[in-house]
This record gives structure tokens, C-alpha cells and sequence, in this order.
């Protein structure tokens, strides 16, 4: 087969499983995990055949023209790249993964077969996205993925936190499709075609009227998939929904693809330096503020979800400076342990019967209740804190090397404000990053008091996929270097510099986070938490539904639930109430927009029943009321009827003379 033909069945063969699965769900049941598994199975291999023949050298394009459209065509274009090619081996990776341990995981739910095939479409979906070479197909999997997370999220629709959080994400991300759909309709109107390829050609060629106004648009779109602030607070809230479908947002599809987006479009953003001074603020507000609400959250995924977005902020202030090449390299190694971290919460959630920290941290000998899972979440933690030789390290620093470039004005027109803004905000979050690591690794792991609960050993393969994630979460970033063809053609390696730098503050942030939960911990009164209590035959997902559903400090305020042995407490102070609560930014949403909106709709409703409702009342009983005076005077009696009829002429003969007379 030729690539091109390899690169059409990547995305075509998960959606012919999500397909088949719903068809069989019922009649076959036997059939649904075979289909959720080898059609994703099948298009990593595929996806690692196209990348092994596009190897990092010059683009792949191939193009049908899908109907006639007149001056803009539509077309279902390929366009296959470095960058392509590497994301889409991520998130097939990530999906057949997730796919793997989730016939464990769910392995007793009953809505699993709508569930894998949803998980399949998604993963479809974003292929769909990385593929393509046409905006308008881009965008058809670009909001196909809006609505698989919808139903993903609120999988456990029993509970109001799932319904809420599913409703949440759907409308948070649509706020920002709609400027997004603008600038893309923009963007082809300048460019003449929905084409990448000719868009860029247009950008190289100085065709933009209108880059600022474009790239401000399409940005809106991206904060909005890509969790980025202002529009990033459906994140933690989609943690209600089961933890295999957060591995597979937060790691490869949905909240990558905003990032993939503007990786692609890059020069457009370029076009703009406005647009990059935005980006880079954007990206600083967002890795600092979810770095400081991920210290201290009480909910194991909570703390992932904010960390995900700090990670995402990481990877556009690359791309605010210039650097698409380390904002992909990031993506795809934070893909792996990201992944990695949130299939491993699930097995400790499913040990500990809760998803609180302050539990966890009263329950002795955890981590040998689940050894797999702690081995492999210590090689997440350490990825993430950006700790040598873990991927997360390389990575980080490759986006701390483009920011020291260009505040040193050696990234071309890149603005020099950009550079600084994402260097200081950077290192600021390298330090609060491995603080939560570390935090949530002492919590987790070195808890004192009652024995943690048996519930028997896991299922092999959630354990065995853990250890697949593993290995790049370890090894990824040493191999990196070796493939600059796929960047680009650009090096990776660290500066000196930001590796001092930042690797002496992430040891710092973990060391500090240490000795203040020593003190914590001596502190501390080793009272039990009201935990979840699971049953050891019961199914993973049930546990956690029932976590969600019982254990309410995880999805509000955890100052109601205090853990004085939190060493986030003591690190943050004054600040650590704000920051459980996102720092507000829901309770402001909910003023300046919920609240009017819903005043509004108040104020509809009393029109339509008090106004508009007593004129159709009106309508109604006038008729009634003059039929029931009609019916009255019918009588029946003929001598009744020949005297009105008189009496009705003589009045109208008065009246006609009256009227003659005063003509006269």
C-alpha cells in the first residue's frame, strides 16, 4: 500500500470499530472489547508505518475535492509532516492503551460498550485532526471531539457532578468554537482556500489583510480545547467522568489538539507579533495559576487536571515563542507520562476506595497494596517535575531553551516581551510543579495511621499497561535528540542555562515540599478520614463512581475537609483557600454571565406566562364568553325571536331618522 492509502486507514479503522460496536453491542456482546481494541491496535501500527516511511522528510500531500463550492473548495487533504506523523503514533499509543486497561477497568458496566465505542470515535476524531490537510475537515474532528467528551464526561450520569462537568465542558468548548469558526472562515477569505498548504503559502507571501484580527479569533478556539486561560475550568471538572477518558483527553486527543492546531498554523500566528505578546501571556497566567491550584487541591485527578494544564501552558508559551518543534516534543513526551499518571491514579483510586489525598495520607503500607502502580507513578512524578534523564526533563527544557533565545533576540521577529514573559513564568512553574509532584507523592504514598484497605490484586492488564507508558516516559527524551528530522530539523538538546536553572528550582520545589511535610506530619493528628469504603469484588469503575458520587471535598472547597498533615497548607498560607477554588474564576464566571443569563431567562419566563400568555387566555375566553351569551338568548321560542327582531328594527328605524334628521 502506498502512505497516503496507510494514512487514510489510520483514522478510518477506529471509526469502523466504534461503528461495529454500537451495531453489536446488544446482539454480541462478545464482540465489543475485540472491537474496541484491534481497530486502535491496528492503527498505531499503521500510524508507525506511515511515520517510519515519512521519515522526517518532506511534507506528504494527497487531495480529493469533496463537492463543488464554488471559490473556496472543500477537499479531504493529507498533509503529512514530522510533526504529523509523531503525534499520531502518540495518540494511537494512548488510545489503545487506554482501550486495554479499560477491559479491565469497566469490566463490569454495563454501558461499556457505548463507552469503548465513544473512545474509539474520539480517538478517530483527532486522528482526523492530525491528518488532515483541509480546515473544514480539521474542524469536523475538531467538534466531533467536543461531543464524545460530552457523553465521556458524564458517563456516570447517576451522579450531578458527571452531569454537571459533561454539560460544563460542552459549553465552555463551544464558547470558544464559535470566534474560532470566524477566524477560520476569515482565514480561508484572505488565503483563497481552506488548503494548509495554500494558507501557508498565503502567510510566506504576505496575502493576511487581517492576521491580528485571525489569529485572536482562532486563539479563542484553542484556549477553549486546549484549556487554557480564561476558558480552562472545565477541565478539573471533567475529572467526574471515568479515569481512563481523562488518561485519554488530558494525554493525546482534545486538550493536544489546540496545541497540534496552532503548531500547524504557526506562521499565521507569526504574521502577528500582537497575537504572540497574547499567546505568551495567555501561557504565563495559565502555567502559573493551575501550578498554584494543583498545590492545593485534595483530589488525586484534580491535581493531575490542573497539572495538565500547566503542562498545555508549558507547550503554547513554545509557540508563543516561535518554537513549534519544542512545543511538539513536549506533547508528545507529556502524552506519555501524563497518560501514565492517570491510569495509575485510577489503580491507586480503586485501592484506596477514595480520590482524596487527605485520605490516602491516613492509610499505612499503600504503596504495597499497589506496587505497580507506584513504581511506575514515582517515573511519572519525576517526568513531570522535570528531574534528569525523564522525558518531561528534555522536553521542559527545550521550551525554556526557545524562551531564553528569544528574550535574548535570537528568535527573529519573535518580540523579545514574549521570551522573558514565558522564561520567568516558566521557571516559576518548575518549581511549583515539582512541589504538587512531590505532594501528591508523599500523600499518596507515605501515609500513616489505619492499614490501607485489601482489595485484592489488580487486574494484569491495567498493571501491564502501565508498564508499556512507562518506558517512554523514561526513555523518550534521550531518543529525541536523535530524531531532529521529524522537529523540523531542529536540535532539542538543552541549554546549559535553563538546565541549571531549572532542574536546581524543581529540586528545590521538592525538597522544600519534603521538609514542610515533615513538619506537617509531626504535627499532624492520624485520625482516619471518612473514606470510601469499596468492596474487594467490586468493579474499578463502580468504586470510583462512587468516590465521585461520596466524596464531596473533591469536587469543591477542600477547606471543608482539612488534612493538617497537607504540606500545601503550610506552603501556600493565606493563598491555599483560593487556590482549592480555582481562585474563583467559576464564582466570577457565574456572576458576569450565569447569573444575568439566568436573570434574563426569569425575566422571559414572566413575560411569556403574565403577558404573552394572558392575551392567548384573552383570545380564548372572549370567544367563549360571547358564545355563551349567543347560546343563552337561543331559546327555541318563535314569539321571543319575532319580538327582538321588532324591537331590533324599531331601534334601527330610530336611528335612521335621527341620522336623516341631523343631515337635514
Amino acid at each position: 500500500m502506498t502512505t497516503t492509502t496507510l494514512a487514510v486507514l489510520v483514522p478510518l479503522l477506529p471509526f469502523l470499530g466504534a461503528a461495529a460496536g454500537l451495531l453489536l453491542g446488544r446482539t454480541a456482546p462478545g464482540y465489543v472489547r475485540p472491537l474496541a481494541v484491534l481497530p486502535t491496535l491496528t492503527a498505531t501500527v499503521l500510524a508507525v508505518l506511515v511515520a517510519v516511511r515519512q521519515g522526517g522528510g518532506r511534507a506528504i500531500n494527497a487531495a480529493t475535492e469533496l463537492t463543488p463550492t464554488g471559490s473556496v473548495p472543500v477537499e479531504l487533504a493529507l498533509h503529512l509532516d514530522g510533526f504529523a506523523v509523531l503525534v499520531a503514533v502518540l495518540v494511537g499509543l494512548v488510545a489503545s492503551c487506554v482501550q486495554i486497561y479499560s477491559t479491565g477497568y469497566l469490566r463490569d458496566d454495563p454501558r461499556y460498550p457505548s463507552y469503548a465505542a465513544l473512545i474509539s470515535l474520539f480517538t478517530s476524531a483527532m486522528l482526523l485532526v492530525v491528518y488532515s490537510g483541509d480546515l473544514i475537515v480539521l474542524l469536523v474532528g475538531w467538534e466531533i471531539m467536543g461531543i464524545c467528551s460530552y457523553f465521556l464526561v458524564g458517563h456516570y450520569w447517576e451522579t450531578p457532578e458527571a452531569r454537571a462537568a459533561s454539560l460544563k465542558a460542552f459549553l465552555v468548548t463551544k464558547l470558544g468554537d464559535v470566534p474560532f469558526l470566524f477566524g477560520l472562515f476569515a482565514l480561508a477569505a484572505d488565503a483563497g482556500s481552506f488548503r494548509i498548504t495554500t494558507v501557508l503559502g498565503a502567510v510566506a507571501s504576505g496575502a493576511l489583510d487581517h492576521p491580528t484580527l485571525i489569529a485572536l479569533l482562532l486563539l479563542a478556539g484553542v484556549a477553549g480545547k486546549s484549556a487554557q486561560f480564561p476558558l480552562h475550568t472545565w477541565l478539573p471538572d471533567a475529572m467526574a467522568g471515568p479515569t481512563p477518558v481523562s488518561a485519554l483527553i488530558h494525554a493525546a486527543t482534545m486538550v493536544a489538539a489546540g496545541v497540534y492546531f496552532i503548531a500547524r498554523l504557526l506562521p499565521v500566528f507569526a504574521a502577528s507579533a500582537a497575537a504572540l505578546v497574547v499567546l505568551a501571556v495567555m501561557a504565563a497566567v495559565t502555567m502559573t495559576g493551575s501550578a498554584l491550584a494543583a498545590l492545593a487541591q485534595d483530589d488525586i485527578k484534580r491535581v493531575l487536571a490542573y497539572s495538565t494544564i500547566g503542562q498545555l501552558g508549558y507547550m503554547t508559551g513554545a509557540l508563543a515563542v516561535g518554537d513549534r518543534g519544542a512545543a511538539v516534543f513536549h506533547l508528545l513526551s507529556h502524552g506519555a507520562f501524563k497518560a501514565l499518571l492517570f491510569l495509575a491514579a485510577g489503580v491507586i483510586i480503586h485501592a484506596a476506595g477514595t480520590n482524596s489525598l487527605a485520605a490516602m495520607s491516613r492509610m499505612r503500607d499503600l504503596r504495597s497494596r499497589v506496587p505497580d502502580a507506584y513504581w511506575t507513578m514515582t517515573v511519572a512524578l519525576l517526568a513531570l517535575a522535570a528531574i534528569p534523564p525523564f522525558a518531561g526533563f528534555f522536553s521542559k527544557e527545550a521550551v525554556l531553551g526557545a524562551a531564553e533565545h528569544a528574550a535574548a533576540g535570537e528568535a527573529g521577529a519573535v518580540p523579545g516581551s514574549a521570551g522573558w514573559i514565558v522564561l520567568v513564568s516558566g521557571l516559576v512553574t518548575a518549581i511549583l510543579t515539582a512541589a504538587y509532584a512531590t505532594r501528591l507523592w508523599l500523600l499518596a504514598f507515605r501515609g500513616h495511621g489505619a492499614e490501607a484497605p485489601d482489595h485484592g490484586p489488580q487486574p494484569v492488564v491495567m498493571n501491564a499497561v502501565l508498564w508499556v507508558l512507562a518506558v517512554p516516559s523514561l526513555a523518550f527524551g534521550l531518543t529525541a535528540g536523535l530524531l531532529p528530522d521529524w522537529f523540523d530539523g531542529h536540535p532539542l538538546t538543552p541549554t546549559l542555562t535553563t538546565s541549571v536553572l531549572g532542574t536546581g528550582l524543581a529540586l528545590v520545589g521538592g525538597l522544600v515540599t519534603y521538609g514542610a511535610w515533615r513538619h506537617t506530619t509531626t504535627l499532624a493528628a492520624r485520625v482516619p478520614l471518612g473514606a470510601v469504603a469499596a468492596h474487594p469484588e467490586a468493579d474499578a469503575g463502580v468504586v470510583e463512581a462512587e468516590a465521585i458520587a461520596t466524596h464531596a471535598p473533591a469536587y469543591g472547597d477542600v477547606a471543608y475537609a482539612p488534612d493538617p498533615a497537607d504540606p500545601g497548607r503550610l506552603l501556600l498560607g493565606p493563598l491555599h483557600r483560593h487556590a482549592a477554588a480555582g481562585f474563583h474564576l467559576d464564582a466570577v464566571y457565574s456572576a458576569l454571565f450565569v447569573r444575568p443569563v439566568r436573570a434574563g431567562a426569569e425575566l422571559v419566563r414572566f413575560l411569556d406566562r403574565e403577558v404573552v400568555d394572558t392575551y392567548v387566555r384573552g383570545a380564548g375566553t372572549a370567544p367563549r364568553w360571547l358564545g355563551t351569551a349567543v347560546r343563552r338568548a337561543q331559546t327555541g321560542n318563535v314569539q321571543t325571536y319575532l319580538s327582538v327582531l321588532l324591537a331590533g328594527s324599531a331601534v334601527l328605524a330610530v336611528v335612521a331618522v335621527l341620522v336623516a334628521t341631523r343631515g337635514a
